[in-house]
């Protein structure tokens, strides 16, 4: 086994992926804390890391020979950031068994069983194991196969493993664009579909917390499993920060969940709104108490939403609910 470098200088650090929204976050929250970086990825498209970190070539669904790259080498910890499947994380974490100290593991919040708790907490039930050799990421296996991945990398590092169970990540460079649709419709103006009556949540974590806490974990050397979560404001100050953020003259008309069932639209086109009585309600009531002992810091509302809205200025993003729907249902309510 590897021993961890205590001698206060740099950490090196291998992160599994890294180059796109949560894995960049980390890659640079590393390199800023001083540690050297190698990034392993599959080399398909360009990344804008900068020239300091090693970047490696390879892919855990080939298995062992796919990660040829990483033989006879060392670590003082690899962040695992691209693990969604068992046959990718068996494989990484076996083959670096004995190359680095400590195994960072990013789940996710979706591990839970019972998603309609409040809050949700590290110790309540998950969802069932997936089998090992499943390998389709759907929206009904994604939950079950982080379990299983969680599973392995604690019985191959025990106490050198940590598990972090991040919420709804939101910040620059995501690809996901759910918690950016609504600072972009937002700062557009105009009257906008806001759902429910204001009273619901909303609770992400910004990608910059989520990385510096990696840092923390790898430099005080932390295990155990953690909930990373956000503030959680209502509805109605989510759309106030967003208006402040970007100084839009954007007025929200607030659709209960019965007039968006009856007209057939729900979270794929409201994305981040889970009412806070469904059955995820308990997902925008995350608990990142644990996380926070240990030196979790959370970012402001506000800094999220104004970092977010400039970097997404200009750049194309995913569309979930049409302008043109939004018109349809917002048209509706008013007949009604």
């Amino acid at each position: 086994m590897t021993e961890r470098n205590l001698n206060g200088a740099s950490l090196k650090v291998l992160v599994l992926g890294g180059t796109q929204f949560v894995g960049r976050h980390i890659v640079e929250a590393l390199l800023g804390a001083g540690h050297r970086v190698s990034v392993l990825t599959r080399g398909r498209t360009p990344d804008e890391l900068p020239e300091s970190v090693e970047r490696l070539k390879g892919d855990r669904d080939e298995g062992k020979a796919g990660l040829a790259a990483l033989e006879g080498r060392t670590w003082d910890a690899c962040v695992d950031v691209s693990g969604y499947t068992p046959r990718q994380v068996r494989v990484s974490a076996e083959l670096l068994r004995d190359a680095v100290h400590r195994y960072v593991f990013i789940s996710t919040g979706s591990v839970y069983a019972e998603q309609d708790r409040h809050p949700i907490r590290e110790d309540d039930p998950l969802l069932p194991e997936a089998a090992e050799d499943v390998t389709e990421v759907t929206g009904e296996t994604y939950g079950p196969l982080k379990v299983t991945c969680e599973r392995i990398v604690q019985e191959v590092y025990g106490e050198r493993a940590t598990i972090l169970r991040p919420q709804i990540v939101a910040g620059p460079y995501d690809p996901t664009g759910r918690y950016t649709y609504w600072i972009d419709r937002v700062a557009a103006g105009g009257d906008f579909l806001a759902p429910g009556d204001g009273s619901d949540y909303v609770q992400v974590i910004d990608a910059r917390d989520l990385a510096r806490f990696v840092v923390t974990v790898l430099e005080e050397d932390i295990p155990g499993v953690f909930n990373l979560a956000g503030p959680r404001p209502s509805w109605r100050e989510f759309v106030d920060v967003a208006r402040e953020a970007t100084g839009a003259d954007a007025r929200p008309v607030w659709v209960d969940a019965a007039s968006l069932e009856a007209q057939d639209v729900g979270w794929r086109e409201l994305p981040v709104w889970l009412p806070v009585d469904s059955e995820q309600g308990g997902l925008m009531d995350m608990s990142s108490e644990r996380a926070r002992a240990a030196g979790l810091t959370l970012s402001d509302p506000l800094t999220t939403a104004r970092d977010t809205r400039n970097w997404s200025a200009g750049r194309p993003q995913k569309t979930f609910l049409t302008r043109e729907r939004e018109a349809e249902v917002l048209a509706t309510r008013e007949e009604q």
